[in-house]
């Protein structure tokens, strides 16, 4: 099975992952696992200021600040691990590789908040279950 972890560095990506390790009962042993993470895209203006390498490294030690320590946890459980980096808004990068890669499962961890403040807020999780088509496991 192809697994999409839904990751952003957060203490609820670890407690994700913690109860993934600790739950092989339920998605059992030997799967595919890739991480996504979505970095801020750098403003417009910015552009103007900044080389494309400059801008290019910032992305990449933006997201491998997320994947480092997502990669030596599965490294420790002997998961099959790729990582995902997009720019840009969460939702958008998580839905664009669903419909391109198809994976079977995407597991995310969820903040828990309110209906109120997801509505004020908006959500990555409200909004990957209302355009996504493949079932997604929050783990909260």
């Amino acid at each position: 099975m192809h697994i999409l972890l839904a990751v952003d560095g957060s203490s609820y990506t670890k407690q994700m992952l913690a109860y993934i390790a600790t739950h092989d009962e339920l998605l059992g042993l030997g799967h595919e696992y890739t991480a996504i993470t979505s970095v801020l895209a750098v403003t417009p203006n910015a552009t103007h200021f900044l080389g494309s390498a400059t801008i290019d490294s910032h992305y990449h030690d933006e997201a491998e600040k997320v994947f480092h320590p997502i990669r030596e946890f599965a490294a420790q459980r002997q998961w099959k691990l790729k990582t995902h980096q997009a720019k840009g808004n969460a939702v958008d990068a998580i839905i664009a590789f669903v419909e391109s890669q198809k994976p079977d499962l995407i597991v995310m961890g969820t903040h828990g908040n309110s209906a109120l403040l997801n509505v004020v807020l908006g959500s990555v999780t409200t909004g990957v279950l209302s355009r996504c088509k493949v079932p997604v496991l929050l783990i909260r």
